[in-house]
């Protein structure tokens, strides 16, 4: 049973455009490079990229709190140079993706695709013309907020903290939405708080994506979507993409493992589809190097990776086998599901 499991996953992932729909690569490549290090993603992310098939990432582009609001614009231009030039230097590896020709020319190639995004709004400050100069740069989804309040709207705290009345998408975010998809740019509502969603689904006419949330049925944290709001993302023709981290699989780092994770996978189906299903790891254990004892100290859990990388991958494919999903569910689950938005948002 276990061979034919093996030979059936491997197929999988051998055929599938395996897409990761959210990693926080590019703050961690910045900051290398910026001492000194070059061909970073091909030395420290390839090889686990290879061994896991994947495909492609959508690399963020993330902005700590402490550089904002001054060096929101220039940490995130950063981050973007530090991308080009390790395309640069690993150009017959790595490939910079702005449009599905791209997607299918870095397949044939062999290369690994990498397609950017913005995880939250702050290096746009007030300026709405500033988008633009991000698409043109590769940007092709917008994540509008992070776990804090910025110009667009109210991001979704990781646990309870004290605070005024919450506040949904601003008269300024509700241009950036109409920016963005009159540019070609998928709007995305991670981390986004429970107002905004809801004002995210009046005022956007193109597919919405979740690109790194579970269930808050599964696990009860804020960060992860309601029923009600998994049914609005899939009634818009959008995409969830599954969070590896422990916070967001369960309640109890007792049972924050792969196969519960895959609980989520069962529940969104059930719910609504499998079609509406991806994959957006978040994978947060190479980072925790940036996080001071000190930080630590004060979070109630550890975060920590329910899955142990981009090579785990086929371990998910083999539970998504075993739990009886179809060849063509679990290849809409690996990346064409995620490619379903592509082709109808991008130009």
């Amino acid at each position: 049973m276990v061979g034919r499991f093996d030979e059936r996953v491997q197929k999988l992932h051998k055929d599938a455009q395996i897409i990761d729909g959210h990693f926080d690569l590019l703050m961690d490549v910045e900051i290398q490079r910026s001492r000194g290090r070059k061909k970073v993603i091909e030395t420290d992310y390839l090889p686990a990229f290879y061994e896991g098939g994947v495909k492609t990432i959508v690399a963020a582009i993330f902005v700590d709190s402490e550089f904002l609001p001054e060096m929101g614009l220039r940490k995130a231009l950063n981050q973007i140079s530090a991308l080009y030039a390790e395309i640069e230097e690993s150009s017959d590896k790595i490939m910079l993706c702005k449009t599905l020709d791209d997607l299918d020319t870095a397949k044939v190639e062999g290369k690994i695709a990498c397609i950017l995004s913005l995880e939250g709004a702050e290096p746009l400050s007030n300026d709405v013309t500033l988008l633009r100069v991000f698409y043109e740069l590769g940007v092709r989804l917008l994540g509008l907020v992070w776990s804090r309040r910025n110009y667009v709207g109210d991001g979704s705290y990781f646990s309870p903290v004290r605070e005024g009345r919450k506040g949904g998408i601003s008269e300024f975010g509700v241009r950036i939405i109409e920016e963005a998809e009159k540019l070609g740019m998928i709007i995305d509502v991670s981390h986004l708080n429970d107002e905004g969603v809801a004002d995210v689904m009046e005022i956007a006419t193109k597919p919405v994506i979740a690109s790194h949330s579970n269930c808050r049925s599964i696990a009860n944290s804020m960060r992860n979507l309601t029923d009600d709001q998994i049914k609005a993302i899939a009634a818009k023709n959008g995409v969830i993409g599954m969070n590896a981290n422990n916070f967001f699989t369960a309640n109890t780092d007792e049972d924050a493992h792969a196969d519960y994770l895959l609980n989520h996978v069962d529940h969104i189906a059930k719910l609504v589809g499998a079609e509406h299903i991806g994959l957006g790891l978040d994978l947060c254990d190479d980072f925790m190097k940036y996080v001071s004892p000190e930080s630590l100290k004060t979070m109630p859990r550890k975060p920590f990776d329910v899955v142990a990388g981009h090579r785990s991958v086929p371990l998910l494919t083999k539970g998504l086998v075993e739990r009886g999903y179809t060849d063509e569910q679990i290849e809409g689950i690996l990346g064409k599901n995620f490619e379903r938005v592509y082709k109808e948002v991008w130009k």
